[in-house]
């Protein structure tokens, strides 16, 4: 076992390693398939869009007539299936890129309905779920409403339908990945259904779609199946753990205008923004995207069948259909999950020595432990970890950017909770 030329992993568990690869293996094989198929879909973007190595050199002021820009979000809206993108480094992060397009296409007075359940953490300030947070969209008079998940986890179409015939939305909101709760992702199949049922009661609301995390996971973008809107982070999935920083919006060419005009300026919108330099990392991420994204669906599927023979409860379990990258498993106890998530620390590339512990991370509501030793600060598609501490003290583990390397940092986790619950 090649692992343990390195690490000294307890026999006991090496020899569920052995068993957890063998039950992986089908499952490997449709990841393959999958990563082909992207592979090849991003190859043709490139290609039918003259990419040039010209494109890679640095704008800078306004940004004015830089034509490596214009290419890459053309290069980009063909990947999602969209008419048009937004693809710029200056987006911080996934939120900040979700916030923009949700200012640009939403006005005062507008109703916004949520598919999905309470949203993500990160998120619900943007909404003022909770209270009118300053600057949020209710501050600007911005109308919020949710539908409750089904009991499974799933989104209750009837009571969306009833929803919709009640009220007037500009959009319906859905968020892909479950984000820090144990409902199942969504599939491409299951945005489909979503779509089709809000067009068909209220054909001119705009379907937005929180696409973190589930890029390249499947050979359709929800673009392709109803969507007018998406948005992603670049230091997750479409970023190819190249990119250092951005993120992305896709969609109908006048929703994409509409958030050019939040992202600068009214009347000057895409028109502008300097690359300085940063052009060529994204096309190159972009470009290793969807094999990336099939390491890390194979990490997924490997510490789904480790963790799931060590009598953990996990989501999704090995042969289940994915939308996301990520994995949830649930540990029972606080002790358990900051063993897991330094367990996986130990195994980073980048950081290795430092022991995460829990903190009062900005916004969040409980205490968080995160395992990212990370080459690009907080990039989910590098292998790493993290929870809330609350019950059930579930760890979301996402990334991998080769699975080798990967491998061994599940089998590290799964090691210091060995040694945690003998008391070593």
């Amino acid at each position: 076992m090649n692992v343990n030329n390195f690490f000294n992993i307890d026999n006991s568990l090496l020899e569920l390693d052995k068993k957890a690869l063998a039950e992986c293996q089908a499952v490997f094989k449709e990841i393959e398939g999958t990563t082909e198929y992207n592979q090849l879909k991003v190859l043709k973007a490139f290609i039918d869009n003259g990419v040039s190595e010209s494109y890679f050199t640095h704008s800078t002021g306004y940004g004015y007539d830089d034509r490596g820009r214009e290419i890459l979000e053309k290069v980009m809206a063909d990947c999602m299936g969209a008419e048009d993108s937004l693809m710029r480094h200056n987006f911080v992060s996934g939120t900040h890129t979700l916030t923009v397009a949700l200012f640009g296409v939403l006005r005062p007075k507008d109703k916004v309905l949520v598919l999905t359940g309470r949203p993500y953490d990160t998120i619900t300030g943007v909404f003022g779920i909770d209270e009118k947070t300053d600057g949020s969209l209710r501050d600007f008079g911005v109308e919020y409403a949710q539908v409750e998940l089904k009991p499974d986890g799933t989104p209750d179409i009837e009571e969306i339908k009833k929803a919709l015939q009640s009220n007037s939305y500009k959009m319906a909101y859905i968020q892909r990945s479950r984000g820090y709760s144990t409902r199942p992702t969504l599939t491409i199949d299951d945005i489909e259904v979503l779509c089709k049922t809000v067009k068909e009661i209220s054909p001119d609301t705009v379907i937005m779609v929180d696409n973190c995390y589930g890029e390249f996971v499947e050979r359709k973008e929800p673009c392709e199946v109803g969507a007018d809107l998406i948005a992603g982070s670049l230091i997750k999935n479409p970023g190819g753990g190249i990119a250092s920083t951005g993120g992305y919006i896709a969609g109908k060419k006048d929703l994409i205008e509409k958030c050019s005009y939040r992202l600068t300026c009214a009347g000057v919108g895409k028109e502008v923004g300097a690359t300085l330099g940063h052009s060529r990392e994204l096309y190159l991420g972009l470009f290793s995207a969807p094999h990336v994204v099939g390491e890390a669906l194979k990490t997924a599927v490997y510490a789904s069948a480790l963790f799931g023979a060590l009598g953990y409860n996990v989501s999704p379990k090995v042969t289940d259909k994915r939308g996301d990258i990520i994995q949830c498993v649930t540990l029972n106890t606080p002790e358990n999950l900051v063993a897991f998530c330094q367990g996986m620390q130990s195994g980073a590339p980048v950081d290795a020595f430092v022991v995460p512990e829990p903190w009062d991370m900005p916004g969040y509501t409980d205490p968080v432990i995160m395992a990212a030793g990370a080459f690009t600060a907080g990039a989910s598609i590098e292998l790493s970890a993290d929870g809330p501490l609350r019950p059930p003290y579930a760890a979301w583990m996402q990334g991998g950017l080769n699975f080798h390397s990967a491998h061994a940092g599940v089998l590290l986790a799964a090691q210091k909770m060995m040694s945690q619950i003998k008391g070593e």
